[in-house]
């Protein structure tokens, strides 16, 4: 049985240092944003739609995303409406609340998530975000913390937490945060 492929009526690639980054959603939000080499390949622009017209959030995202990778924004204000299970958008709605400058746990997120026993299934439903970097699942870490998965891979995920003062220690596996110094 083959998998539905998404389709989105508008789609922009912009330019970052991590790599290029491909939005995507409707006429008015933001449904999916990945970086391009961790792309579905199950999901697709809808060739429907006019190359000249653009979604209301595509400026502002552009300009967003510049200035967060330029370490002028620390919070997107965006309009995203993510595709999932109510249990998933409930994660995302969670992540949401980790800002800039702060990490989680899994377990964390699973206890703020209503259930501390689903920390598989937060983590399942942290690795299906659908929009990277707006729904920030980058500053999601192991409860010993130590980095674990992120879809676009480890070493992204190191470098934007970087982007976002934390400093690594060089095995990489513990984070120091310049306010806090350790995190235990």
């Amino acid at each position: 049985m083959s998998k539905a492929i998404k389709k989105y009526e508008y789609a922009i690639s912009v330019e970052s240092p991590l790599g290029l980054i491909r939005v995507q959603g409707n006429k008015t939000y933001i449904q999916y944003l990945k970086f391009e080499d961790g792309l579905d390949t199950n999901t697709l622009m809808d060739t429907n739609t006019s190359i000249d017209e653009k979604a209301d959030w595509a400026n502002d995202c552009i300009q967003q995303l510049e200035h967060y990778f330029s370490g002028k924004l620390q919070q997107f204000n965006l309009p995203i409406d993510a595709q999932g299970t109510e249990f998933q958008k409930r994660v995302w709605h969670k992540l949401c609340d980790v800002k800039s400058g702060e990490l989680s746990s899994y377990q964390q997120l699973a206890s703020a998530a209503g259930n501390i026993k689903a920390v598989r299934a937060v983590a399942s439903a942290n690795a299906r975000n659908p929009i990277w970097l707006l729904i920030p699942c980058h500053r999601i870490i192991g409860s010993d913390r130590a980095l674990r998965g992120y879809a676009g891979g480890i070493e992204r995920k190191a470098k934007l937490l970087q982007l976002e003062n934390h400093i690594l220690e060089s095995s990489g596996s513990a984070l120091i945060n310049e306010k806090t110094k350790v995190l235990n």
